[in-house]
């Protein structure tokens, strides 16, 4: 499980430390960070890919994606005695992301390359990385490291050894460098961070895979667009939870049952509704009850994943379905953790009624993000290394 989440200079995410629970519930008005935080989680996942660098071009590149305000807020300009400046850089220029879990810990540094005459020159470079054993970054602590294309790792002697030193400033060494013998901390957390899952925005337009039969095949993990629905309902019904999903389509829909057909191997969904003389195709249903059927799919899988990360989840859905949508979001970060981003004050305050919740209220301050509450006498302690 994730203890720390920390992020430094991403858009208005310039000096973040975020501590998390089992199950997060991320709030905050419109414009304080909440979509940052979590395309920041999404890059930190991409890491593990070896899509980093890729994943920040498609935002517009390094240069687009910093910090756009100054290194420091002087105090007297908090105070409003002086107007924000440009102040002379000290540091290099960088995007760091990093976390600490249970057992390890590890943090990504980005940063522009040397000036050249190569038309890459505005190509991200990965800095450093560091992996760790626990919750804070120190030398007794780290397992493995990455300064430029050197890659080291320390053995089950404690010496340290070389790795690689050939690595591309393009590419992780948790994707690259990964040993069974030599690294098997960076394979475990490699393995880790590809099994996180994220949800952003289900298709339910007229047009989506969802409302077609598609070829059914055993399905414990519904895909981030919903296309294989029918075969995850299925899967769920013959080897997962068939209760909860019947308690799950009840308590949204009172009176209602989904049935599969079944067709030349290409799955259907259906479902009946008490008043009708036959079952409504998924062709046939609203937008909003598709995607509730969407979040059944996908918080009752058979598979839970160490982490699982939703992103607006109320999108089209009644705010009468909300209350609904956040009991299943609890039975389901019983099996995983679970971080939900949202600004739906029904699911806000549905979620928050359970104990097991922890609340993370975001809030802007000259541009920056900031935790409402969070001062730096209770900011938890994490450690961004020098260049």
């Amino acid at each position: 499980m994730l203890k720390l989440l920390a992020i430094a200079n991403y858009r208005s995410l310039r000096d973040v430390v975020v501590p998390l629970t089992q199950l997060n519930l991320i709030t905050g008005a419109n414009g304080t960070g909440k979509s940052s935080l979590y395309r920041a989680l999404r890059l930190l996942a991409d890491t593990a890919q070896g899509r980093v660098v890729p994943s920040l071009a498609r935002e517009g590149g390094l240069t687009s994606t910093l910090w756009a305000g100054p290194e420091t807020i002087a105090a007297s300009v908090r105070r409003g005695e002086h107007a924000v400046e440009g102040t002379r850089r000290k540091q290099r220029v960088n995007l760091r992301l990093g976390f600490s879990g249970d057992e390890y810990g590890y943090l990504i540094d980005l940063g522009l390359p040397q000036p050249s005459y190569s038309a890459f020159g505005l190509d991200p470079q990965i800095k450093q990385e560091f992996v760790w054993h626990g919750a804070v970054l120190r030398p007794a602590s780290l397992l493995a490291d990455r300064k430029g294309s050197l890659v080291r790792s320390r053995g089950t002697n404690g010496d340290w050894q070389i790795v690689s030193d050939r690595l591309s400033p393009a590419e992780s060494m948790m994707s690259l460098v990964v040993d069974p013998r030599q690294s098997p901390e960076l394979l475990f957390l490699r393995e880790s961070i590809r099994a996180w899952r994220f949800y952003d925005h289900f298709r339910t337009d007229a047009d989506a895979p969802a409302r077609s039969p598609q070829l059914g095949t055993y399905t414990p993990v519904l895909v981030h667009d919903g296309s294989d629905l029918a075969a995850a309902i299925q899967t769920i019904c013959e080897i997962g939870d068939a209760h909860a999903l019947r308690a799950a389509v009840e308590d949204a829909f009172p009176n209602s049952q989904l049935q599969l057909d079944v067709s030349s191997g290409r799955f259907s969904l259906q479902m009946t509704q008490r008043g009708l003389l036959r079952a409504l195709s998924m062709a046939e249903v609203s937008d909003g009850t598709l995607r509730y059927l969407l979040w059944i799919a996908a918080l009752l899988t058979p598979r839970p994943p160490e982490l699982m990360v939703l992103n607006e989840p109320e999108t089209s859905l009644h705010p009468d379905l909300l209350p609904a949508l956040a009991r299943l979001m609890v039975r389901a970060s019983e099996h995983c953790q679970m971080i939900v981003v949202s600004h739906a004050e029904p699911l806000i305050q549905a979620l928050s009624q359970h104990s097991t919740c922890y609340s993370i209220v975001l809030e802007k301050d000259f541009g920056e993000t900031k935790i409402r509450g969070s001062n730096r006498f209770n900011t938890p302690n994490w450690h961004w290394p020098n260049r």
